[in-house]
C-alpha cells in the first residue's frame, strides 16, 4: 500500500475539523440562548444556519476530492472559508445597510460565480483559477455598486472589505495556478 501524498494527510486533518466546527457553530447560538436575552434565533435561524453549514462542508468534501496537491486544497479551503464568511454576513447584517438593501444582492452573486466557474472549469486547478480570478473582478464590481448606493457604512469600510475580499480570491486564484503548474501533463 503506497503511502498517503502530503494533500491526502492534510484532507485527513482537516476533515474533522471541517466538519466538527460546523457542528460546534451550528450549536453556538443556541448555547448563547441559555445565558443571554440578546441571542434569540428562531427554527427557521438554525434551519438556514445548518444549511450553510452543510452546503460549505460538501463543498469541502467535493473539493478535497478534486485535490491533486496542497495548493489546490489550501486554495479551496481559503475560498469557500471566505465566500462563506461573505454570504453569512450578507444574510445576518447585510454588507451594505440592511440585508434587503439591494446592494447587497451584488454580494450574493461572486459565490455564485464560483459554483457556476467550478462546475464549468469540472474542478481543474487552471480553470478554478479563472474563476476565483473572475471573483475578484465580480468583487470590484460589487464594491463599486455598494460605494454609488449611498448608504450610512463608512467608504473606508467598504473600500477595506473589498479590498481585503479582492485580496483573498487573487491569493486563491495564484494558489489554483500554482496546483495547475504542479500537476502532470
Amino acid at each position: 500500500m503506497p503511502l498517503p501524498s502530503p494533500t491526502t494527510r492534510w484532507i485527513r486533518r482537516l476533515r474533522p475539523l471541517a466538519w466538527g466546527g460546523a457542528a460546534a457553530l451550528w450549536l453556538a447560538p443556541w448555547v448563547a440562548m441559555r445565558f443571554t436575552s440578546e441571542v434569540a434565533w428562531t427554527g427557521s435561524d438554525f434551519a438556514l444556519f445548518g444549511a450553510m453549514l452543510l452546503t460549505g462542508c460538501v463543498a469541502f468534501e467535493i473539493a478535497a476530492r478534486a485535490a491533486r496537491a496542497p495548493a489546490y486544497l489550501a486554495a479551496s479551503v481559503i475560498a469557500l472559508g471566505a465566500a462563506f464568511l461573505l454570504v453569512w454576513a450578507n444574510l445576518a447584517v447585510g454588507i451594505v445597510g440592511e440585508p434587503s438593501q439591494p446592494a447587497n444582492l451584488a454580494f450574493m452573486t461572486i459565490p455564485l460565480v464560483g459554483i457556476v466557474g467550478a462546475a464549468l472549469a469540472r474542478r481543474k486547478p487552471r480553470g478554478m483559477a479563472v474563476t476565483l480570478m473572475a471573483m475578484a473582478g465580480l468583487q470590484i464590481v460589487a464594491g463599486g455598486l455598494a460605494l454609488q448606493a449611498g448608504t450610512q457604512e463608512p467608504r473606508g469600510f467598504l473600500l477595506g472589505f473589498t479590498a481585503a475580499y479582492v485580496a483573498v480570491w487573487l491569493l486563491c486564484a495564484t494558489l489554483f495556478r500554482k496546483a495547475a503548474d504542479a500537476a502532470p501533463r
